[in-house]
Parts: C-alpha cells; sequence; structure tokens
C-alpha cells in the first residue's frame, strides 16, 4: 500500500472512531479512560496523527461494541511486508519523534546502516529468502533513512558498543563502507554517535536493543526488542528506569571526538583485512 494512500486509509480509521465515539455519547476523555489511555491519544488517533496499538484498537472495540471493526482495520493497516508486525507500529510513531536516542548492542543501527550492510543483515536473519523478499526489506530501511535527511529531522543520538564495530557483518569491504558512512553523518553533523568500549565492562541493560523517543505533545516511549517480538512502552516508571539506564551507558562511553576516532581506526582495520583477502 502506497504512503498517500495508507495515510488515507489511517483519516479513515480516526473518522469512523469519531464517529462511533460520538454515537455512544461518549467525549474523548471518557474513552480514553476506559481503554487506559488520554483523551488527547484519542484525539491524536482520531485525527490520524497517531496510531493505536492493537491492544488499544481491541478495547476500543469491547467499549464501542463494534464488533472487532477497529482491531480488524488495524491488521489490515499495520501490515506492512518490508517490516516485522511488531516493528511497523515503531516506524510510524519515529516519523513523529523529535528527539530518538538508541543503544545498540550488536548491529548498527537501521537509520545509519549502508544499503549492502543491511543487505548482509537481511541475509543472515533469513538465509533461504528470495532475492526480492531480501530486496524488499531492503527498501523498506533505506526508506526510513530519509527521516535523517529532512529539515526537521529528529535529534538522533546512538551509543554503540564496541562489538558493533569489530563484527564483520557482510565481510571486511563492507564493513569497512559502513564505519565510514557513519563516520562522515557524524562529520557531518547529522548525528550524534558514541562508542561504549569493551574496556567499560558490565553495564545497564546488557545486550538489550534500547530505543527511546520524545514527541512533541505526546509522552516518551521506549521500544525494546527480542526474538521475534518487539513492544513499545510508554508506562512512565518503566520510561523513567529505561532513561536511567541509558544515562549511564552514555556516561560510560567514549567521547564523541574518541567515539570518531575508534570509529575510523575500527575501518582501517577491516579496510586492511579485505585488502588481504
Amino acid at each position: 500500500m502506497a504512503n498517500g494512500s495508507r495515510q488515507a486509509a489511517w483519516e479513515f480509521f480516526g473518522a469512523e472512531l469519531k464517529r462511533r465515539r460520538e454515537n455512544a455519547a461518549l467525549t474523548q476523555a471518557e474513552l480514553g479512560a476506559r481503554v487506559f489511555v488520554s483523551g488527547g491519544y484519542i484525539g491524536q488517533f482520531e485525527q490520524a496523527i497517531r496510531k493505536p496499538q492493537l491492544d488499544v484498537a481491541q478495547r476500543i472495540d469491547e467499549i464501542l461494541q463494534t464488533d472487532g471493526f477497529f482491531e480488524r482495520l488495524w491488521k489490515k493497516l499495520i501490515k506492512d511486508q518490508r517490516y516485522a508486525e511488531y516493528f511497523a507500529h515503531a516506524v510510524e510513531l519515529e516519523r513523529l519523534a523529535t528527539e530518538i536516542c538508541e543503544y545498540a548492542p550488536a548491529v548498527v543501527p537501521g537509520l545509519l546502516q549502508t544499503r549492502e550492510y543491511a543487505q548482509a543483515v537481511f541475509l543472515a536473519h533469513n538465509p533461504l529468502a528470495a532475492d526480492e523478499y531480501i530486496e524488499e526489506l531492503v527498501k523498506g530501511r533505506m526508506d526510513r533513512k530519509q527521516l535523517l535527511k529532512d529539515a526537521t529531522r529528529p535529534v538522533y543520538w546512538a551509543v554503540l558498543h564496541e562489538a558493533v564495530l569489530r563484527i564483520p557483518v557482510g565481510g571486511p569491504a563492507i564493513m569497512a563502507h559502513q564505519l565510514d558512512h557513519l563516520a562522515a553523518m557524524v562529520r557531518e553533523r547529522k548525528v550524534m554517535v558514541q562508542v561504549l568500549p569493551f574496556a567499560a565492562g558490565a553495564h545497564p541493560e546488557m545486550g538489550k536493543l534500547m530505543w527511546l523517543m520524545e514527541f512533541e505533545d505526546a509522552p516518551p516511549t521506549v521500544y525494546t526488542e527480542g526474538v521475534s517480538s518487539g513492544s513499545l512502552l510508554d508506562e512512565p516508571a518503566v520510561v523513567k528506569h529505561t532513561r536511567a539506564s541509558y544515562d549511564h551507558i552514555r556516561a560510560a562511553a567514549l567521547s564523541m571526538e574518541a567515539s570518531l576516532a575508534l570509529i575510523e581506526s575500527a575501518a582501517e582495520d577491516h579496510r586492511r583485512c579485505a585488502s588481504t583477502t
């Protein structure tokens, strides 16, 4: 589904939500209280600014007695072959964020990947997949990268564990190019990147991807990911804990200047390895 038609469909979702809410004689605040979100969230759903998560759509069906209408519509709209279902909603929110802070324990974050690196990552996850399927996944990831090229791009801050720089995803030549690309983005001041070195030892949330998003007119959200699963969390206590963990990781990381030097040094190491193979 093209972006324009997808947005029109979400606007239909919002219009139907508003119509059925008003038919039930409920205000946005009253419906929000019953489905455990704020009235402001309901207003954003109705304006197609923000998309509800599946459990919210299901609770809306229950309260408005719509016989699964919003759940079925949600499943049709959120389905995107380029993104796993659990990740598609995070991508929607990413486009609305004013600030994104990410901790990557093993893989270069998607917004910073080159095409060749992304292809290698997807092939590792889908070794028997058809070329067309892999290309569709890569295209989705490259489309996401446009976010950091926009004039209104969010503030983006990433902390990468040193393992990210050392694992030769796709081979040393592809890895050298990936790190060159990462260094260029830092030098062009499009992103802020720090590296958590091996010498830092134990740290909060070891081995766990951590992704925090801030918004202009909505509470901050945390995205975490496991094996074939992902969760969006906006409960204040969870967000506060995650923010504290991220701040500890950022404090233990190298300065941005030292991080850039390490990224460039690792790129040279991969380049030398590539030249000898």
